[in-house]
């Protein structure tokens, strides 16, 4: 092995051309012969570079609609060879196998193959062997070749050449067949995954890959001595969070991802409906609410728990305007998440130089499939995305009394923010906007507590006539398994329940629910969010 390695021949094999003939050029000038395949070597030749065909090399045609013309041992001899073993070197002189120093690849577009809707035969044909078989021969081989397979590291590799008279060094080799494998594990994943998902329709394949493409260095993870990046998924995926464009403020923490995702994915359950303001602390919903404007909502969300909003992250479901981001500026605010903002609105936060603004483009389908994956020790758990969905239709009244519409209402705008709760989870809501919250508590009566707590507090500091779970509906994100945590809701002032049903003391939850005349209705559907 040695750390300086001349680059006289070049195989050129490249699916994407960006930047091709500026390469093929400066390597020329060095004075690079240049080897090539197909449409490559075309548009090599038409930037007016001298090119030898890959036939010429293996002294076999392109054949098979090109799916035979680099899986031969003249060029994999030329990547693999070891160049200062004596039986290697006799092998390329007894064959006339040319040593190549320098490969340039990149695949074929799978990815964007399946992304366009392509027919399966269509997509079959845009995997590539040849390509990823040369990758893997030269990063193996690093000691001797150096291997590119990112248009965007050609600037890299001729500056390396100029800082070394036409040279690579063995640190650079190495960096280059790093990413070169990460490429091809990364490619081979899309293909595995493409396969036991759509070809197969398979929910748990036998082998699961799970890969990303490094976005950004984070500066701390959840706490100052934990490291944490930002990647995105490499293949399919909903565009959303990790995609938007970061307006201005500081640069995203970990914690500011987590919660921000977390109120971004609540504000698209209001996706297309009327105004909804989501507001986060610690990936918790402290207040939601709807509005005939998008002003209104932010005032009934925040106030429903105006000290834990101090810090939060906000999320709104559709255009930020500028009387909403002017009132959004009046208390300390990390983030805001929307699918736009206004010209108003970006001038309102501009003031606020930290406040970090993130704008998607849209919002996600709530209902969209795809897998959750967390890590244990020693493993992973994988479970489909809680993209389960009820209506007023799905609801089964278990009372004496039937719920209102506006009860019902209620009931359904507070199962839609319960179910983004940390469990246990209660939620009260009376006109579309959250009046308490009570969050992530070992047993559930303490969450109707806490939740009704807030509520109280809020009356008291806003001068109202009474809290807001007065007249409102209660939503539990599972079932209530005794009575206590429904009393305690009751007496909170809560005139309807929607929960899932199904405890053994369903009955005695039922009747203590009509001794108090509640409307309750089930949903036969919990929504746990540990």
């Amino acid at each position: 092995m040695t750390d300086s390695v001349q680059i006289r021949r070049a195989l050129l094999s490249v699916s994407d051309k960006t930047g091709l003939a500026e390469l093929g050029k400066a390597l020329a000038e060095r004075g690079v012969e240049l080897v090539s395949t197909g449409g490559t070597a075309k548009a090599l030749r038409d930037a007016g570079l001298a090119v030898k065909d890959i036939s010429e090399v293996t002294n076999f045609p392109e054949m098979m609609d090109g799916r035979v013309k680099t899986l031969h041992p003249k060029v994999h001899g030329g990547l693999l060879a070891v160049r200062d073993n004596p039986e290697h070197a006799k092998a390329m002189a007894d064959h006339e196998i040319g040593a190549i120093d320098l490969v340039v690849v990149n695949l074929y577009p799978f990815e964007a193959t399946v992304a366009k809707g392509a027919d399966r035969d269509t997509i079959i044909e845009n995997i590539d062997i040849g390509g990823p078989s040369m990758v893997r021969s030269a990063a193996k081989n690093h000691a001797y070749v150096t291997i590119v397979t990112d248009p965007s590291d050609y600037e890299g590799l001729l500056v390396e050449l100029e800082a070394t008279e036409g040279c690579t060094t063995l640190a650079f080799r190495k960096l280059m067949a790093a990413r070169a494998f990460a490429q091809t594990a990364a490619y081979d994943s899309m293909i595995s995954q493409w396969f036991a998902f759509s070809d197969q329709g398979q929910t748990f394949p036998e082998m699961l890959a799970v890969n990303g493409r490094l976005v950004t260095e984070l500066r701390y993870g959840e706490n100052p001595h934990q490291k944490a990046a930002l990647y995105t998924p490499v293949g399919p995926y909903t565009r959303g969070l990790a995609q938007g464009e970061q307006v201005q403020g500081k640069e995203l923490s970990y914690n500011n991802y987590n919660d921000a995702d977390a109120a971004f994915e609540l504000a698209a359950e209001f996706k297309g409906q009327d105004p909804a303001v989501v507001i986060v602390k610690h990936a918790n919903p402290c207040g939601v609410a709807q509005g005939k404007s998008l002003l209104e909502a932010w005032e009934g969300a925040l106030a429903c728990d105006d000290v834990s909003a101090f810090g939060g992250i906000v999320a709104v479901n559709q255009t930020l305007d500028g009387p909403t981001a002017e009132a959004i500026c009046k208390i300390f605010t990390e983030v805001v998440v929307a699918p736009d903002a206004d010209e108003d609105a970006r001038a309102f936060f501009a003031k606020k130089k930290n406040l970090r603004l993130l704008l998607t483009g849209d919002l996600p389908d709530p209902r969209r499939g795809g897998l959750s994956v967390k890590p244990i020790t020693g493993g992973l758990l994988v479970q489909g995305r809680d993209n389960g969905a009820i209506g007023f239709d799905d609801l089964k009244v278990v009372t004496d009394r039937e719920p209102t519409d506006q009860e019902l209402k209620d009931c359904l705008f507070a199962w839609t923010v319960a179910r983004h709760v940390k469990s246990n989870a209660i939620v009260y809501a009376r006109d579309g906007v959250t009046a308490g919250i009570g969050a992530g508590q070992m047993n559930r009566r303490d969450s109707s507590r806490i939740a009704a707590m807030k509520a109280a507090e809020a009356a008291e500091k806003f001068g109202w006539d009474e809290p807001r779970t007065v007249g409102s509906a209660v939503a539990s994100d599972a079932f209530f398994p005794f009575a206590d945590g429904l009393l305690a809701a009751a007496e909170a002032g809560a005139t309807a329940v929607i929960q899932p049903g199904g405890s053994i003391r369903d009955d005695e939850v039922i009747k203590a629910a009509n001794e108090a005349g509640l409307a309750m209705v089930f949903t036969g559907m919990r929504h746990f969010k540990h």
